[in-house]
């Protein structure tokens, strides 16, 4: 059995957890002072993911480089791929904070969206 050290993030007690694993599978969580780190531990033993920030490049608008990001997590064995995908896009119309770039990026049911206004 393996034992990892994380800290949570879920809330401002910034608990520190003892996560025992076994087979790639979280059997046994402590030092969680609420549900909330419990849940975080297993999402981030068995399924780590992260919310991908970046910037696409802008043609004829104001910003050479407008920066965008995922509205939801991906997973994080799918970071260097959403990368690549991200070095492709290259955006010639207006935008504003919040417009969707790309729908069901990577077909992972998240959207890459516009996080500032390039006109």
């Amino acid at each position: 059995m393996a034992v990892r050290k994380l800290t949570c993030i879920e809330c401002p007690k910034d608990c520190r957890l003892t996560v025992d694993i076994e087979n790639f599978k979280v059997v046994k969580v402590a030092g969680n002072e609420c549900p909330k780190g419990e849940k975080y531990a297993i999402s981030e033993v068995e399924n780590p993911a992260r919310i991908l920030t970046s910037a696409i490049l802008g043609q004829g608008l104001e910003l050479k480089m407008i920066p965008v990001r995922t509205d939801k997590p991906i997973p994080k064995s799918r970071i260097f791929e959403a990368m690549n995908e991200i070095k492709k896009i290259k955006v010639q119309k207006p935008l504003s904070a919040g417009d969707v770039i790309l729908k069901n990026f990577l077909g992972l049911d998240v959207n890459l969206v516009s996080t500032r206004k390039a006109e």
